[in-house]
């Protein structure tokens, strides 16, 4: 590390909408910025910039770092409606495990089929929260009678498909605006897994849980392209070694650990924690199979076999989840 490529400190720029608070940033991005500076010597400077530190909204991120208005970003591809059809099989209902395994089928997916949808940033890592579950204010959801006609927020546009679905009305929005929109009334509930309740105070405006387990919320930390490319190529791997499919397994592991906090919360404060039985899982099964196979036929006109994909995600994700990867 003592070449001359490193003769200036170089600095990185990583934006991101999450909190500070967030096992996202206290977690994961800051100990990796520690970590680079360490490797490197303190010649590579990571700088983390939560809570959209650096302007625009928690959607304007992926275009950020594409358009090299930051150097990288991590964001949910699902802010992007539409942008990312492939990585749309980890939305769907039924299709995740826990984290961790979901993480790593989620990065081999991407390195089987999706290279063509990030082509324009360089992704480092992907990885994904465990499956969603709805969380509402003062309507208990005991099946799939109890959603209809409620305002659910939905994470993305699969999400708000699903919701849909199932006779509720999907509101999209992203996470930092779902307290508000919960505690005034905008929404009755929201879709999301047990690890986004802590950052976000959730559990502070939800009464009610249903522990549906439907699709889970992938996540991508990228950058610009060209900054990545233009970089001395000591740099690039030493980037690359501290990401890819062993950060992959190791940030699943800490999102699914995390999922028991966010549940202890509900658990603390008492409010009661509903599981839908065989027959009310049977009817959401049945209510979501048309959502599926939209995406399955818009991923057929495409090109690609939609059904062999999803098939493939869902091999990947028991793979992993068995250890058999």
């Amino acid at each position: 590390m003592a070449s001359s490529a490193f003769a200036e400190t170089m600095t990185l720029r990583v934006h991101t909408f999450n909190s500070p608070k967030s096992i996202a940033v206290s977690e994961f991005l800051q100990p990796w910025a520690a970590e680079i500076g360490t490797l490197s010597k303190g010649r590579v400077a990571v700088q983390v910039f939560p809570a959209m530190q650096l302007g625009g909204r928690p959607a304007d991120l992926y275009g950020q770092a594409r358009d090299g208005v930051v150097d990288a970003v991590w964001t949910l591809p699902g802010y992007s409606p539409g942008r990312f059809p492939l990585t749309e099989v980890f939305e769907l209902p039924f299709v995740c495990a826990d984290a961790q395994a979901t993480s790593q089928a989620l990065t081999a997916f991407h390195r089987k089929w999706m290279g063509d949808e990030y082509q324009d940033t360089h992704p480092l890592v992907f990885h994904a929260t465990a499956p969603g579950q709805l969380h509402t204010v003062n309507h208990p959801v005991h099946g799939l009678a109890d959603l209809r006609g409620l305002k659910v927020r939905a994470a993305s546009q699969t999400g708000a498909a699903v919701l849909e679905a199932f006779g509720a009305v999907p509101v999209g929005m992203p996470a930092p605006q779902v307290y508000e929109a919960l505690a005034r009334g905008v929404v009755d509930g929201a879709l999301l897994p047990w690890t986004i309740m802590r950052p976000f105070r959730l559990h502070e405006v939800t009464r009610h849980h249903t522990e549906v387990f439907l699709g889970c919320t992938p996540f991508v930390l990228t950058m610009n392209k060209a900054r990545y490319e233009g970089l001395p190529a000591e740099i690039q791997q030493m980037l690359d070694s501290t990401t890819g499919m062993a950060l992959a397994k190791r940030l699943g592991h800490l999102w699914q650990q995390d999922e028991l906090l966010g549940r202890g919360l509900a658990v603390e404060r008492g409010h009661p924690i509903l599981a839908p039985g065989g027959s009310e899982r049977a009817l959401l099964r049945t209510a979501a199979a048309p959502v599926i196979d939209r995406w399955v036929a818009k991923i057929d006109a495409m090109g690609h076999d939609g059904r062999a994909l999803l098939e493939d995600a869902k091999r990947l994700v028991a793979d992993y989840a068995d250890g058999r990867e």
